[in-house]
């Protein structure tokens, strides 16, 4: 099994490579559904409940936009909500990951066991994930280009201000050594991205087989 992780920016195209790549044959493990269903379970919303109280809820159900705007921001009273939730949050998205990896690794060879596995994570690196995957994929995507894509998903200039001010905490590319990164263009049209990740696949499946 190789596990491959996806390292960009809001709006880089973190989603449309590891489509790409499930195209191909990999399984892809998206933290945010695991993050979705780590938001149902009593435990944490307790502990979201005690932290950020009751109006961060609607009926048993966490409004997550609610949620969003306490903890992306610029103030320190922002970064420190942010911490908090991800110390609520991450300890279970990371042990539901491993366990469906753990699954995917048992699996035999016939069934999709020894595969390329791809972590789809936001904050992988400051998530301390990235030291569980083989392989790296920088997506570098132009500024300009991001932020259009974000404007017609409907986020507002400050919404993608507090989401990149938490992205680019604690994250060190420096820090990832060559021979584990490689770096897609996704700023082009899918056509072009198609051929970097065909590119890419073929070095995947030859270091998984």
């Amino acid at each position: 099994m190789t596990v491959v992780g996806l390292i960009g920016k809001i709006g880089a195209g973190k989603t449309t490579v590891a489509m790409l790549l499930r195209q191909y044959g990999a399984t892809v493990i998206d933290a945010d559904a695991l993050a979705h269903d780590a938001l149902k379970e009593e435990a944490v919303q307790e502990r979201i409940r005690d932290r950020f109280g009751s109006s961060v809820f609607q009926g048993v159900v966490i409004d997550r936009s609610c949620l969003a705007e306490l903890v992306f921001g610029d103030q320190p009273k922002h970064k420190k909500a942010l911490q908090d939730l991800e110390g609520i949050i991450h300890p279970w998205v990371r042990d539901a990951l491993e366990e469906r990896l753990r699954r995917i690794d048992a699996q035999p060879l016939s069934e999709g066991g020894g595969s390329v596995v791809v972590l789809d994570v936001p904050l992988l690196m400051q998530a301390g994930l990235h030291n569980r995957c083989d392989r790296l994929i920088w997506l570098e995507c132009e500024d300009s280009v991001r932020h259009q894509r974000l404007v017609q998903r409907g986020m507002s200039a400050g919404q993608v201000a507090a989401r990149e001010e938490a992205w680019i905490a604690g994250f060190q590319k420096d820090s990832v050594p060559d021979h584990m990164l490689c770096t897609v263009d996704t700023s082009g049209d899918i056509a072009y991205t198609e051929k970097e990740i065909e590119r890419i696949w073929e070095e995947l499946s030859h270091r998984s087989s």
